[in-house]
């Protein structure tokens, strides 16, 4: 009898040492994480790249094929008047004569900045402080001789010719708030991912650049604490839907006559201009529009001297043009490539220069989802498609005459790459739910010509940690007709004849994915130590399954997204190991609103939720996305109160806990702040907690542990 105990307790101490194999330090550390490999920034020519050093104090030009270095373009050690020991970041130019350094980098949005930058003359291998103006300067571009560079400091567009070691200014009606020349504004950055809107012509005579007239947008400020005794204010211009934008022009600066021409292009006054780019003709500038409802896209061809465009690609949709596609778009010697969902699926569409169909690339039954490169000479295309599945994604190259994809990617799961220039090679990156990221380099034929990180020491780590694997499953929507693809994380101690609590984690916005056969190791792993089950499940409205399922959401948001939230709920609570009274959801951002909307539309299915930096009435967030998926208040009034959070508060069901952090300015505190007000009004209890002067990120300090300690908490306890 003693000996079956002891043999019983061994197990049992056993099975809770196997469970708690990992921790969410570990998680957070990066014990899990698999490596990737530093930026191969590639050379003009795609046969080169060029790396900074492990310690930032030289660039190196290295060759694809081998990997060999073959060059030192740069190195603080042996350049002339170099007054700096190291660098965040280089540039170079497309002849290599001279390599841009930048040091002291100053974060303005998510992806802006500005910075100190220094020019290195390879040839006399000196070193040169780019401007000599005080302030900091910002989306610096070469031009394709390399002689000039044109960059922005404080919204004015300035020129550095490097043969006359002259500086000139080449706007001047720049100003913080009002007018942007050559950058973009808050919303362009953030929607349409794109910090400069600056080209030089082909032959290097020109500069084309949009000017940002955003002095009719309303400013948003909040508070910034930093410890301070009095505390200071963040303001900046957010166009908020149905409110003004900014206006935008496009202009050409003539670097020899030093004259400043605006284009004619037709443009709504409250329309956009998210890209500009010559064709490889220097008399052919590329504008693409887009109006402000964005279901009409526009191509232009604007010649530079007579200022006069001709409109040579129009798409129109019934719900919006992806923005997206914009970069997909490459122009070759007499044709150019363009995605469209126009047969329900994005594809491949090679037009003329005269704007001409001449054939769909690709088609099926699938989404091309992403355009990586095209190689003009071989005039041979390279995209990413989910052909096989849209938990995956695959590699192929098709060559335009011919019309016939070769597949690139012979391993299962979700593969990705980036390509040099013009396809000559690629960075293939390869991994699917039980492997981690292995990334190998190829020719453009996908050939592979060396491993980069296998990740081997990864693989080592994850066979004695015995975490937990994904399964994957299908799920009815709340149509009852639909399928959607989830997974499930089980405890690694897990017993099938016992009921455990689940928490759903889901993002669930438009055109997004968290089902995928990748591999992932995040915080919510650590739930499955406290004996939860975790799950997640994509909605309608989400990736890689056509444009009516990813459209489906349109002019609604938050019904479908909630209701099939509430229907996975469901079909979680009905398997014979989960627990139907004990399930939680979490979000973070749209995830976060979608939290609210499946608590306040649930009918008691949840009895925990987290939400982190949630939208709580789309009025709040800015024009460019929210008008894109629910057109303006005054179009959609009704669309934005069922939407609504805040108009739903008095429904909400289940123990709530509500995060934001106060320097937001993503998503504003403002939305929790209006939120709580609707709360306590309906008599609401929940629990609140704000990061002070964190972003939408919520990762300054130690704030991220912990954020994701006082959410495990909140589940254990509630759960």
């Amino acid at each position: 009898m003693r000996r079956i105990l002891f043999t019983a307790l061994a197990a049992f101490i056993f099975l809770s040492l196997a469970a708690q194999s990992y921790t969410l330090s570990d998680i957070l550390n990066g014990k899990f994480t698999p490596r990737g490999v530093p930026a191969m920034i590639s050379s003009h020519d795609g046969l080169h790249y060029y790396r900074a050093d492990a310690g930032r104090t030289a660039v190196i030009k290295y060759t694809y094929a081998t990997g060999e270095a073959v060059d030192t373009l740069f190195s603080t050690l042996t350049a002339r008047e170099c007054a700096f020991d190291t660098f965040q970041g280089f540039l170079v130019s497309p002849d290599e004569n001279r390599v841009l350094l930048y040091r002291d980098r100053e974060q303005i949005y998510r992806h802006s900045f500005r910075a100190d930058y220094y020019y290195h003359d390879v040839r006399r291998n000196m070193v040169r402080r780019l401007s000599e103006q005080p302030s900091k300067q910002m989306i610096p571009v070469f031009s394709p001789d390399g002689k000039m560079v044109a960059y922005v400091i404080d919204n004015n567009i300035w020129l550095t010719k490097f043969d006359f070691d002259t500086e000139s200014q080449v706007t001047t009606d720049g100003e913080m708030n009002r007018i942007i020349n050559g950058a973009t504004d808050w919303v362009y950055e953030e929607e349409f991912a794109v910090t400069r809107l600056m080209e030089f012509s082909p032959d290097s005579k020109l500069l084309a650049f949009v000017r940002t007239d955003e002095s009719a947008v309303k400013e948003f400020s909040f508070q910034t604490y930093n410890q301070q005794l009095y505390p200071d204010f963040h303001r900046y211009k957010y166009p908020k839907p149905g409110e003004m934008n900014s206006t935008v022009e496009c202009r050409i600066f003539d670097i020899a006559a030093r004259t400043i021409r605006t284009m004619e292009v037709p443009l709504d006054a409250d329309g956009y201009i998210p890209r500009i780019t010559f064709t490889g003709a220097p008399e052919q500038l590329a504008v693409m529009t887009l109006n402000r409802d964005q279901n009409l896209f526009d191509l232009y061809f604007v010649n530079p001297r007579s200022t006069v465009a001709r409109l040579i690609l129009r798409e129109e949709s019934k719900y919006y043009v992806n923005p997206e596609w914009l970069s997909s778009i490459h122009f070759l010697n007499d044709k150019f490539t363009w995605v469209s969902e126009r047969d329900g699926y994005s594809h491949i569409y090679i037009y003329g220069l005269s704007g001409t169909l001449q054939q769909q690339l690709t088609s099926g039954n699938f989404d091309v989802t992403s355009l990586l490169a095209v190689d003009p000479q071989t005039l041979t295309v390279f995209y990413e498609a989910a052909d096989e599945s849209p938990l995956r994604r695959n590699i192929y190259r098709i060559n335009i005459g011919k019309g016939v994809p070769q597949k690139l990617s012979p391993l299962p799961g979700f593969n990705s790459a980036t390509f040099s220039e013009n396809g000559k090679y690629f960075v293939h990156r390869h991994t699917n739910v039980v492997t981690p990221t292995v990334t190998t380099l190829h020719d453009a034929n996908g050939k592979e010509l060396r491993m980069l990180e296998d990740n081997a020491q990864l693989r080592a780590t994850l066979a004695t940690a015995q975490l937990p694997q994904r399964e994957f499953i299908t799920l009815p929507a709340a149509d009852g007709i639909t399928q959607l693809n989830g997974w499930i994380l089980k405890p690694a101690n897990f017993n099938p004849q016992k009921k455990y609590p689940v928490v759903m984690v889901q993002y669930s916005g438009p055109d997004s994915q968290q089902v995928q056969d990748r591999f992932n190791i995040s915080w919510y792993h650590a739930l499955l130590n406290e004996n939860i089950v975790v799950a997640s499940v994509d909605g309608r409205g989400t990736a890689a399954r056509g444009e009516e399922f990813r459209k489906s959401t349109y002019m609604q948001l938050g019904i479908k997204e909630s209701d099939d939230q509430v229907a996975a709920a469901r079909y979680l609570g009905s398997l014979p190991f989960i627990d139907g009274a004990r399930v939680g959801i979490w979000g973070w951002s749209y995830g976060g609103y979608n939290v609210l909307m499946s608590m306040s539309r649930g009918n008691g299915i949840f009895r925990a939720g987290v939400a982190i930096a949630p939208v709580t009435d789309w009025r709040f967030y800015d024009t460019v996305y929210t008008e894109r998926f629910m057109r303006t208040p005054q179009q959609n009034n009704t669309g934005y109160v069922n939407g609504s959070p805040v108009a739903l508060a008095s429904q909400l069901e289940g123990k709530l806990l509500l995060m934001h952090g106060t320097s937001d300015d993503n998503v504003h505190l403002q939305n929790s702040i209006e939120y709580t007000r609707a709360l306590i009004e309906a008599n609401k209890h929940f629990e609140m907690f704000f990061f002070p002067d964190s972003d939408h990120s919520i990762a300054r300090g130690n704030a991220r542990t912990y954020l994701n300690e006082k959410v495990i908490r909140f589940f254990k306890e509630n759960l």
